[in-house]
């Protein structure tokens, strides 16, 4: 007889944590809360220079990501593809300097500096009454930007969980200040009951989960594995759909926030139409701060055809 394989629970408990194996998780973090205190345009210059070195220092993901940009951007010439992938590089940087920013800083000395726009299109999925998914994406602001969220709307999240327990209990209790519930990834009960509630819940769709689950559905024109879940979930609730992205600015220091109108027939009853609306919604939004999106991420790894030569073969030599 099979035995059940049952998730072990999160331990969010400090004092769990004290034995010397822990000592550099400590460090680690040590280290995020005394940067995040920083001046912003300061943290900027710091996570562009952690930035370069990646792009200088670790070639699997600068691989990754020509590979990706140059698929998804053939438009562009070689010299504008390599110039995008090494600004991916910086505002991915960047963006783990935020993460300090977002567990460890009051979002509120922020506002100031960040525009919200389309709130009123979340106000009207929220009056259907039936929940709201926001359809997000792997931004390179993916913490602070749905931590500045939570400073004008109420809020849940999905999210997986660290592989690192103690790294994994910082992040929770992070998140759990910013929001109403963290939501394991798989915990799709959790989410369907958060939703009957009419609660808005950040669920991200945007990465390579396998095989198991999905529709070959275009993006950037590539057909990529994207999970059906989406539409099931939205069936089975009746939740509207909305589109949600966040950006840094470029000028200067300072965010944008945006809320579109929730996808129109969805679900279809088609999942190959409903995986394209989706992935149409996340591009359109990369499309507006390419260099944002989490380009180091292995989106089409998984081919139509079991057959098919690996999508990144093997790293080019220099």
């Amino acid at each position: 007889m099979k035995r059940k394989h049952r998730k072990k629970e999160r331990d969010l408990d400090y004092s769990h944590y004290l034995h010397p194996r822990w000592w550099p998780t400590w460090l680690g973090v040590g280290a995020m809360w005394l940067m995040a205190r920083l001046p912003l345009g300061m943290q900027w210059k710091i996570g562009k220079l952690i930035g370069e070195l990646a792009w200088r220092f670790i070639p699997q993901r600068r691989h990754i990501a020509e590979t990706n940009i140059r698929a998804c951007f053939p438009e562009l010439s070689d010299n504008e593809q390599r110039a995008l992938v090494r600004k991916a590089f910086h505002s991915n940087g960047i963006g783990l300097m935020e993460i300090g920013v977002a567990w460890f800083r009051n979002a509120s000395d922020f506002m100031n500096i960040t525009r919200v726009h389309g709130l009123e299109n979340l106000d009207k999925a929220r009056a259907g009454g039936k929940g709201v998914m926001l359809l997000g994406g792997h931004f390179s602001t993916l913490d602070l930007g749905g931590c500045l969220s939570t400073e004008v709307i109420e809020a849940d999240v999905m999210q997986r969980d660290h592989n690192n327990p103690l790294m994994n209990a910082v992040m929770t209790r992070a998140r759990q200040r910013r929001y109403g519930a963290v939501l394991d990834s798989k915990d799709l009960r959790g989410l369907l009951k958060r939703l009957k509630a009419n609660r808005t819940v950040w669920y991200a769709t945007d990465q390579d989960y396998g095989r198991k689950g999905i529709v070959f559905a275009p993006f950037f024109g590539i057909p990529a594995g994207s999970i059906t879940a989406t539409s099931r979930i939205a069936e089975r609730s009746g939740c509207a759909v909305v589109p949600f992205s966040h950006f840094r600015r470029d000028d200067k220091p300072g965010y944008d926030i945006y809320f579109h109108p929730a996808l129109e027939n969805f679900p279809s009853g088609d999942d190959l139409a409903d995986a394209t609306l989706v992935n149409q919604a996340i591009e359109r939004e990369i499309r507006r701060q390419p260099d944002q999106y989490l380009w180091m991420h292995r989106r089409f790894k998984t081919q139509p055809n079991r057959d098919d030569p690996a999508f990144y073969g093997k790293k080019r030599k220099r």
